[in-house]
């Protein structure tokens, strides 16, 4: 049988405290000092990648090659006995969405690379 957690009386480190409305925490250190306002940090940056048109795209390509995939091998609710072929789909579906996925970064890194040669081309001449 578990024990009963019980509380003891040693004092608790200080908590930091909300900027009124900002949501952002007082603390005191040296982190704080070496970040700005402007810079938006790591944080924002991921947040602005994962709302790029490209990211939704790269997503739905993902989806629709694993559920291709899954489709292909007859994914179904079947009994326990079934459950060695439905790893198997599963394990094709995340093969397939990856590959997927290099495809149409491979399209779009070639699509750029030509834009940046066109572009060259037209600065030179």
């Amino acid at each position: 049988m578990a024990k009963k957690a019980t509380s003891t009386s040693k004092p608790k480190a200080a908590k930091a405290k909300s900027d009124s409305g900002s949501g952002r925490a007082l603390t005191t250190g040296n982190r704080e000092d070496r970040e700005t306002d402007d810079s938006g940090g790591a944080g924002e940056a991921f947040i602005k990648l994962l709302q790029s048109p490209l990211v939704a795209e790269l997503l739905t390509v993902a989806a629709t090659a694993a559920l291709a995939a899954l489709a292909e091998h007859g994914f179904s609710r079947a009994g326990a006995g079934d459950q060695r072929r439905a790893g198997r789909a599963v394990k094709a579906a995340g093969k397939a969405a990856a590959a997927a996925i290099g495809r149409r970064l491979a399209t779009e890194v070639d699509e750029i690379r030509r834009a940046a040669r066109e572009a060259k081309e037209r600065a030179a001449a």
